[in-house]
């Protein structure tokens, strides 16, 4: 049988960055286990107060008649569970003042579900045959957006600014100068923090581009997945935004639930009604669980705590233990950058004048059971294919076990400086 894949079928079945991540990581895993430093994924560390919590909400639940029997034996609206939805348009008027109500709260499964549908729905080909695109106000961007469109190149990204902020430290700014919005544009796109490169856009910068946004009639899309209020794994000051102009996804992944597959979308009930209607041809319903497990603590605002006072200084704490792990193995005299390490679960390494580029330090990596990931995959809709810093970055994980974390610095710090040796012979 001789397979001829759609355009559709081309788009989503060729490969791609996120795929071939997830593939070197399963078949890491399968190869050596612990042996392997698996410093590539995005996957949330286990912590420990955070696990037990779960064993004890599971526990809870099946201690209460009925209780596992509808999470798992009965479907819910594709728009979520009402109980759940309610939950959170309480906490948010609560906590932050937000005017709304359960119709501006859909759950999907999963954020990168939430972000296929949104992209897809609000870019792309139109029936007049004009095209419009999503727009990244700084790249690099996470790698899952890269391939999501059904319908050609989607993205069209910004070069940053580079501010250098230490001998050893530097961060990216959105560069407003260069920021044009066309009469193509269906949307902005931003994280908070940046996955890859642990950026915080400050609050200056996310009302610019709400401004921007609403001026031009466009949502601004927020990625929060690492964000506050949770899981909040940021580490520096960043308020909470939103009204019915933005679209903000959060996810109960990074807060420790990522196998249970649970997005979560705010914005107005024209794009709630949307999303349901997408997610119930696509997948009929949203998986329960996670909705199950999370609603007391939401309903109570303890997610809110355990944001702040247990899952933020965790990452804080590994952040911090990572960029010791780099003064130690990292030559002083290599011409290597850290981007300021302001959140999320990643350390994003600038090796300047790298002989050679980053694929090909990730290829060196693997092949001594280092596992990273190579930064030309997160500059995508940058038309500068040109631009060196592209191929001299790679993004670590650090939320693996400190001997792991440990382990893999020490490597690359090895792999590299041999890069450097070799290009100078």
């Amino acid at each position: 049988m001789k397979l001829h894949w759609s355009e559709f079928g081309e788009q989503l079945c060729r490969g791609s960055g996120i795929s071939e991540l997830m593939d070197d990581l399963g078949h890491a895993i399968a190869k050596g286990g612990d042996s392997i430093c698996m410093l590539g994924g995005g996957q949330p560390a286990h912590i420990p107060e955070m696990d037990a919590l779960w064993r004890k909400r599971l526990e809870q639940m099946g201690s209460e008649p009925g209780k596992i029997e509808h999470a798992v034996g009965n479907y819910e609206p594709p728009s979520g569970n009402p109980a759940f939805r309610h939950a959170l348009a309480d906490l948010f008027k609560r906590q932050f003042g937000w005017n709304l109500g359960p119709e501006n709260i859909g759950v999907t499964a999963g954020g990168q579900t939430a972000f296929f549908m949104l992209f897809n729905s609000l870019a792309g080909k139109f029936r007049d045959g004009s095209r419009k695109k999503i727009l990244l106000p700084l790249v690099p961007e996470y790698i899952g957006y890269a391939n999501q469109s059904v319908d050609g190149e989607m993205f069209c990204a910004v070069k940053p600014r580079l501010e250098m902020t230490g001998d050893h430290e530097f961060k990216y700014r959105v560069d407003f100068d260069a920021l044009s919005i066309t009469d193509d544009i269906a949307a902005i796109c931003v994280s908070r923090p940046t996955n890859p490169t642990g950026n915080v856009l400050t609050d200056a910068e996310i009302q610019r581009l709400a401004e921007l946004a609403s001026q031009h009639e466009i949502p601004l899309i927020i990625d929060n997945a690492y964000g506050a209020p949770f899981p909040n794994a940021i580490f520096t000051e960043a308020t909470p935004v939103w009204n019915e102009n933005i679209i903000l996804t959060l996810s109960l992944s990074k807060i420790g639930l990522p196998g249970t597959r649970t997005g979560i979308v705010v914005a107005s009930p024209e794009v709630i009604r949307s999303l349901s209607s997408m997610m119930s041809i696509v997948g009929l319903a949203n998986t329960n669980i996670g909705q199950a497990i999370a609603t007391p603590l939401v309903e109570s605002g303890e997610i809110l705590r355990l944001s702040n006072e247990v899952v933020q200084p965790f990452y804080r704490t590994k952040s911090e233990q990572a960029l010791g792990f780099v003064r130690e193995y990292f030559d002083d005299s290599l011409p290597y950058r850290v981007h300021r390490s302001e959140g999320a679960f990643f350390l994003w390494m600038w090796f300047e004048g790298l002989p050679i580029p980053s694929q090909e330090l990730y290829q060196r990596l693997k092949a001594r059971d280092v596992l990273v990931v190579p930064g030309n995959y997160f500059f995508f809709g940058l038309d500068d294919h040109g631009w060196r810093h592209r191929d001299e970055c790679i993004r670590v994980t650090f939320t693996m076990p400190e001997p792991t974390v440990k382990k893999g610095f020490q490597i690359i710090a090895e792999e590299v400086a041999k890069a450097y040796a070799e290009g100078k012979n």
